[in-house]
C-alpha cells in the first residue's frame, strides 16, 4: 500500500518484515516453543528478584548513561565501562550502526546465511545490502573481503552464526578487520557469544583495532529476552557516536535493574551454559543416529538437516501435530532444514521421540 505523496525514504518498501518465531498452535494446550533460541531455565534468580523491587520507582526516569550497568558488565567481563553502550536489545544497536554509519549510494555486507535483520538494517538505513557466500554453512572470510569495496561501510558478521551454529575463529576474524577498507567498520555480533566456553566475542580485537565493535545481548544465555536488553563494546569515537543519536532513557529502570543483576550472577551463567552444551550434545547425537544431520553448534540450537526441502516439511508438519514449534529457515537460504532451540533435557527427548516416530513412518 503507498500513498501518491507521503513516501517512505528509499529501501524502506523493499524490506520484507521480520517475523518472529511462532508461540503458540491452534488446538495444543501443552505447546512446546522452541523457535526463537529462548533460555529453557529462565533468568537468574537474583534477576528476578531486582526486577520486582524496582516496581517501587516506577515513576522515576532510569539513569540514562546506565552507569551501573555498565560497570557490572566491565567488572565481569573486564573491559573499559566508558567504551560500552547499552541499548534496548542488541538489535537497538545494530540498527543505530546502519544509521550512523551507512546511507543512501553505500553497501553493508553480511553473510549470505546470516541473521534476517541484517539486510532490513541496511535497507532502513537507505544503503544496498550485499550478501557473502558461505563455505558450508560457516562465514568464508576470503568472500567476505572480496565483497567489500569503495562502497562499504558495515560488514556484519554474526559469531557463533544464526541460524547456522557455526563459528570462525579468532584468527579468521582477526584477518577480516585487518583486510577490510578504511572507511569501513567491523560488527560482531555476538548473541550467543556466552555459550561458547572461554570466548571473549572479539573483545581483544576490539581494544587492539580503531574499526571494530562487538555486541551482545542479555535475551539468551541471560533469559531476559522480554525486557530487551543489549549491549556494545567499541572504540571510543563509535562509541560517542552511539551516545550522540540513541534514545536518552533508551532501557527501563527494571531492564537496568535486572540486567544488572543478572550479568552479575556468573554461577547462573555458568549453570546455563553447561546445561546448554550437555543438551546440545545429546539431542545433535541423537538425532544424527536417526540420520538427521547436523554441523557442531555452538550456539543454543542445531541446524537440523533432511534430504530436501520436502522432507524438512514434513518433519515441520510432525513436529507441530505433536505441538512442538520450531523454526523454518527456509528464508535464510535453508529450505531443507530447521532450526530447532536446545530446551531442557526433557524438551530435548520430546523432539527425539516425534523424530523417531516420524524416521519410522517416512522410512
Amino acid at each position: 500500500m503507498t500513498h501518491p505523496f507521503i513516501r517512505p525514504q528509499p529501501g524502506i518498501l523493499d524490506i520484507a518484515p521480520y517475523k518472529g518465531g511462532e508461540a503458540s498452535l491452534p488446538g495444543q494446550t501443552k505447546t512446546l516453543k522452541l523457535s526463537s533460541n529462548e533460555n529453557p531455565h529462565g533468568p537468574s534468580a537474583e534477576a528476578v528478584a531486582a526486577f520486582r523491587a524496582s516496581a517501587n520507582g516506577l515513576a522515576i526516569y532510569p539513569d540514562g548513561a546506565h552507569a551501573a550497568l555498565r560497570a557490572a558488565i566491565a567488572e565481569v567481563h573486564g573491559l573499559e565501562s566508558a567504551r560500552i553502550v547499552c541499548g534496548n536489545g542488541s538489535g537497538d544497536i545494530l540498527s543505530l550502526l546502519a544509521l550512523i554509519y551507512a546511507g543512501p549510494g553505500t553497501e553493508v555486507v553480511h553473510p549470505e546465511h546470516g541473521f534476517s535483520m541484517y539486510p532490513i538494517y541496511a535497507h532502513a538505513a537507505g544503503a544496498t545490502p550485499v550478501a557473502a557466500a558461505e563455505t558450508d554453512r560457516t562465514v568464508d572470510v576470503d568472500a567476505m573481503l572480496a565483497a567489500c569495496g569503495d562502497r562499504t561501510r558495515l560488514v556484519l558478521v554474526g559469531n557463533p552464526g544464526n541460524p547456522t551454529g557455526t563459528m570462525i575463529p579468532a584468527s579468521d576474524v582477526a584477518r577480516l578487520a585487518a583486510g577490510l577498507p578504511r572507511q569501513a567498520l567491523l560488527v560482531l555480533d555476538g548473541a550467543y557469544a556466552e555459550y561458547v566456553e572461554g570466548f571473549d566475542g572479539g573483545a581483544s580485537l576490539v581494544e587492539d583495532r580503531d574499526n571494530v565493535i562487538m555486541t551482545r545481548t542479555f535475551s539468551k544465555i541471560h533469559g531476559l529476552g522480554g525486557l530487551r536488553v543489549g549491549w556494545g563494546y567499541g572504540p571510543d569515537h563509535v562509541i560517542d557516536a552511539l551516545n550522540r543519536v540513541r534514545g536518552p532513557f533508551n532501557l527501563s529502570g527494571p531492564a537496568l535493574a535486572a540486567a544488572e543483576a543478572g550479568i552479575r550472577d556468573t554461577g547462573w551463567t555458568e549453570t546455563c551454559r553447561a546445561r546448554n552444551a550437555a543438551d546440545r550434545a545429546t539431542l545433535a547425537s541423537n538425532l544424527a543416529d536417526l540420520g538427521i544431520a547436523s554441523d557442531p553448534s555452538h550456539a543454543n540450537f542445531i541446524l537440523a538437516r533432511f534430504r530436501d526441502a520436502a522432507e524438512a516439511d514434513a518433519a515441520d508438519a510432525a513436529l507441530r501435530a505433536a505441538g512442538i514449534i520450531v523454526r523454518k529457515v527456509a528464508g535464510y537460504g535453508f529450505p531443507e532444514a530447521l532450526r530447532i532451540t536446545v530446551g531442557d533435557a526433557a524438551a530435548c527427548a520430546r523432539v527425539t521421540q516425534t523424530f523417531a516416530a516420524f524416521v519410522r513412518v517416512r522410512a
